[in-house]
């Protein structure tokens, strides 16, 4: 995509922080960093979201964060990573280019993950393994 903040980073055309490159991905610092040390793994082609990629592109991507998350446990002496994927906007995507954040973490450094569990019966997480199942 010709206008992709992420494309345009990719291609070299948008200045960035990089920490690492390959065929696949690019691991850039995030501009918005919550902690030091914050990444974000970009797949080099434009992909909108996790739903887009191939088998291939996927497994590099995780490679990659997963590198990335043991650099910043070495680097920054983190006492955590949370890796982070949004899609789409009712999963928090503000950048349709598939990312993934690497976030070093501390106890007590305000970011905060939580939801509302719903605690499922039993019976209705078979029901929902069947469906997903069905169309594997």
């Amino acid at each position: 995509m010709e206008n992709c903040v992420f494309c345009r980073i990719a291609r070299g055309e948008l200045p960035a922080s990089k920490v690492y490159e390959d065929e696949h991905t690019l691991a850039i610092m995030d501009i918005q960093s919550v902690n030091p040390g914050h990444m974000l793994v970009l797949v080099k082609p434009h992909r909108d979201n996790v739903y887009t990629l191939d088998d291939e592109l996927a497994g590099a991507a995780m490679k990659t964060a997963a590198r990335m998350a043991r650099a910043a446990k070495a680097a920054f002496g983190c006492e955590g990573v949370t890796l982070l994927q949004a899609n789409e906007p009712a999963g928090a995507q503000t950048v349709f280019h598939f990312h993934i954040h690497v976030l070093p973490r501390w106890h007590g450094d305000g970011m905060e993950l939580a939801w509302p569990a719903k605690n499922p019966s039993r019976e209705a997480l078979a029901e929902m393994a069947e469906k997903l199942r069905a169309v594997l």
